[in-house]
């Protein structure tokens, strides 16, 4: 499942990530679905980020077909705004990371999920 990130994360910003990974625990979201997370200790330019793009109808039901990034913007963010930031779902994969690097890391980089409904 690792590789898999790995390569999730290239796709959606367009940068390698190498490293030591420190697998977290997955949560199950409320709608049900399982999510996995890994973290690693690196520095990413957010202005280098290149999201690919996904299709799907907009406006709803409007028969049209149109694309949107996977991520309109990277950031980041010191841990109180992270958690603000996260879907609440997921908000418990920074609990654990505190727990697992102590006092490490103050700020960790968000992608920021794009949502057609902001426009």
């Amino acid at each position: 499942m690792l590789q898999t990130a790995k390569r999730e994360f290239r796709e959606e910003t367009g940068l390698p990530i190498d490293g030591e990974f420190i697998e977290l625990t997955p949560l199950r979201q409320p709608g049900g679905k399982l999510v996995h997370a890994w973290a690693v200790n690196g520095e990413i330019d957010p202005s280098c980020v290149k999201s690919n793009t996904f299709s799907m109808e907009w406006p709803p039901r409007s028969g049209m077909q149109r694309q949107f990034p996977e991520v309109d913007r990277a950031q980041w963010f010191a841990i109180p705004e992270a958690v603000e930031n996260l879907l609440p779902g997921q908000r418990g994969f920074l609990e654990e990371l505190k727990q697992k690097v102590g006092a490490g890391p103050t700020a960790f980089p968000a992608q920021t999920p794009h949502d057609p409904k902001r426009r």
